[in-house]
């Protein structure tokens, strides 16, 4: 480990392969180019039913994949299904397919690359979901077809070797709920196509939840023990970008090229956080983890109602780079405390969280109660993205439960 100028631990050691990454309103028209000076020829196109069905979105990607396109496989859910995946593998050999290109949210994006693991896999689907009952997990063998991402919301799960994934018995080869993930180098997208068009047909509300989510990629960055000079220098300028564009989403703003610089600042923040050695990803994403296991509410609003007071506590307990992120969200430090410091950071990311129109209050989760807490607690005390929190902060469910009162 390392030291910062205020004498916090990061890590001293940056090792990142990401794909190729297209910026740019029109890049999708790009997408026949890519493929081919990648050696690929038949795209199966993995998205969820209503983006297969809306012409402004799917068309784009359709005519950039131009001869290229095998097929479309319109079936991805929000639940991110093992055996939606399975179908998938079905729909990927029918189409002779040898690489699967991801166009939506984040639950598309993990749902194609659980189908690229289980298409290089001889297994049985039965096979398959005993081992993801067993370990939470699927084996990932050597091989695995290319993923290309085409995202269209603001999450940033596009720069991420790791996928989430969920298994029930009406349709996954299990006896229980079970839900897990599945991580490997491999799974990095070879490809990433940011087109501020595409993100433009994407509801503004569902814009909104999803720019918390990476809004908080960009401080948990900052503040992680697995901080680097290169994760430094991409999150602080992605969170400016995020700070001044963002309002835009929540109607406060009406500026002509905010989801440009939105777009750019997702892909900032989200470079070189999902690394082989680990992820900069901490506190907050933990919290989310526990509410989401929890309820049914939507992980960027989880973030919104819980980021101000996870980063007040942490702020109690730890310095948390705070003079960075002040610097880095425009709030004035000179001459003040270190709590007034503090506080004002609170601030400024409470007011982009209102400035989204996003929840503040956890009791506004209908599937959730107060009785839930130690439960969610445990979640969050076990979550592995809580190691990632800086080195001298000692997390105990009672502090974690404390904030979720607060947060009630």
């Amino acid at each position: 480990m390392d030291e910062t100028e205020n004498g916090s631990k990061r890590a001293e050691r940056f090792a990142y392969d990401s794909g190729v990454i297209r910026f740019g309103r029109g890049c999708v028209a790009r997408l026949d180019d890519e493929l081919d000076a990648q050696g690929l020829d038949r795209a199966l196109v993995v998205c969820g039913e209503t983006v297969g069905a809306t012409p402004a979105v799917i068309d784009p990607v359709k005519s950039g994949l131009g001869d290229r396109l095998a097929g479309v496989f319109a079936e991805t859910t929000p639940a991110k299904r093992l055996g939606t995946a399975v179908e998938g593998v079905e729909a990927m050999r029918a189409a002779d397919a040898d690489v699967v290109v991801s166009l939506g949210g984040g639950s598309s994006l993990d749902t194609a690359k659980v189908i690229a693991v289980l298409a290089a896999s001889d297994r049985s689907a039965a096979a398959v979901g005993e081992e993801f009952a067993e370990r939470g997990t699927v084996s990932v063998p050597d091989d695995i077809p290319p993923i290309v991402a085409v995202p269209t919301t603001l999450a940033g799960a596009e720069l991420s070797q790791v996928a989430g994934v969920t298994a029930s018995p009406e349709n996954s080869f299990v006896e229980t709920h079970v839900s897990g993930g599945v991580s490997d180098p491999q799974l990095m997208p070879t490809a990433v196509f940011s087109d501020p068009e595409l993100f433009e047909t994407t509801p503004r509300d569902i814009l909104a939840g999803s720019a918390m989510n990476g809004f908080d990629k960009g401080i948990e960055t900052l503040y992680s023990q697995r901080a680097t000079p290169v994760t430094d220098a991409t999150a602080s300028r992605g969170l400016s970008l995020l700070r001044s564009g963002l309002p835009s989403l929540g109607g406060t703003s009406d500026e002509s090229d905010s989801l440009d610089r939105i777009v750019e600042g997702v892909l900032l923040v989200q470079y070189g956080i999902s690394r082989p050695d680990g992820t900069t990803l901490s506190l907050i994403h933990a919290f989310g983890h526990g509410l989401t296991a929890h309820s049914d509410v939507q992980q960027g609003k989880a973030h919104a109602i819980v980021a101000p007071h996870a980063l007040r506590y942490l702020f109690g307990e730890v310095d948390g780079r705070r003079d960075l992120l002040a610097e880095v969200l425009g709030v004035p430090h000179d001459g003040k405390s270190t709590e007034e410091v503090a506080a004002d950071v609170v601030d400024a990311v409470t007011a982009v969280r209102n400035s989204l129109g996003l929840p503040s209050r956890l009791r506004t989760i209908d599937d959730l109660d107060r009785d839930a807490f130690p439960d969610v607690a445990e979640v969050v005390l076990n979550d592995s993205f809580t190691a990632n929190a800086p080195a001298d902060l000692h997390l105990t469910q009672a502090d974690i439960e404390s904030v979720l009162r607060e947060a009630w």
